[in-house]
């Protein structure tokens, strides 16, 4: 299997107020980018083969990776970026898509979310993590929820795509990144029977996953798990510190 790793975005937001870094990937934890700790958490999957990291040169150029296969410039938005990515590697399976902003991340997350996937036949398999196992594990650290009626998750920052598929619907791909941080817009695009059960807390992970497939021909699978690493990502200056603060005591602890 191949995977994918993003981190072309520049910092240009709330975290510049923390971090002079020009690329959010860049930003220094424990001394290191970022993104090392993504290719790291990669790098002891026994079931990755070659990873292409999508970012500017400067950032690629300090990586330390045996599996890093090709570095690809990143585009004008996300979409764009994984599509160039993804050109690459159309000809072989799934491929697992991370974002570089997720420095908690362990081998170990990845594992159990890759069995998960193997249980069931989809074309995009998409991470949620229970609030309840958020709190239990990083008391304190802010994430955005939605109550469905299978309990309150966080979006992960991980995906397992068919290439072919994401590549044939890529204006669907674009909206829902684009209000991913949005949920109740995000709902409204599965018609308003589904937004209506959303707003009661009755919606189903099973639902969304039917009404994906009626509208845009792809099958979904949502994967809970149950490794908070994968639903908390740096995208503001309280999750960089409370990252550093995590990574500085795994350290110690190491």
């Amino acid at each position: 299997m191949d995977a994918v790793i993003l981190g072309g975005a520049e910092n240009s937001g709330s975290l510049k107020k923390s971090a002079d870094a020009r690329y959010e990937a860049q930003i220094e934890i424990t001394g290191r980018p970022m993104i090392d700790f993504v290719v790291a958490a990669l790098e002891k999957l026994e079931c990755i083969d070659r990873v292409v990291v999508v970012a500017a040169d400067e950032v690629a150029a300090g990586l330390k990776g045996k599996k890093i296969w090709k570095v690809v410039p990143p585009g004008p938005d996300m979409v764009e970026s994984l599509h160039r990515a993804l050109r690459f590697l159309r000809q072989g399976g799934h491929v697992l898509v991370l974002s570089s902003d997720i420095p908690l991340i362990t081998a170990e997350a990845l594992r159990d979310f890759l069995r998960q996937c193997q249980e069931r036949e989809a074309d995009i398999y998409y991470s949620l993590v229970p609030r309840r196992v958020i709190e239990e594990r990083f008391k304190g650290v802010q994430r955005t929820y939605v109550r469905l009626k299978d309990g309150i998750f966080t979006g992960g920052n991980v995906v397992l795509i068919n290439p072919e598929a994401v590549l044939a619907y890529s204006h669907y791909l674009r909206q829902a990144i684009q209000l991913r941080k949005h949920p109740l817009k995000l709902c409204r695009l599965l018609g308003i029977k589904f937004f209506l059960k959303f707003l009661g807390g009755r919606l189903t992970v099973a639902e969304v996953e039917v009404r994906v497939e009626e509208l845009i021909k792809l099958k979904g699978a949502g994967v809970i798990s149950l490794h908070p690493e994968i639903g908390i990502d740096v995208d503001k200056p309280s999750d960089l510190q409370f990252a550093r603060a995590v990574l500085e005591q795994r350290a110690t602890c190491s």
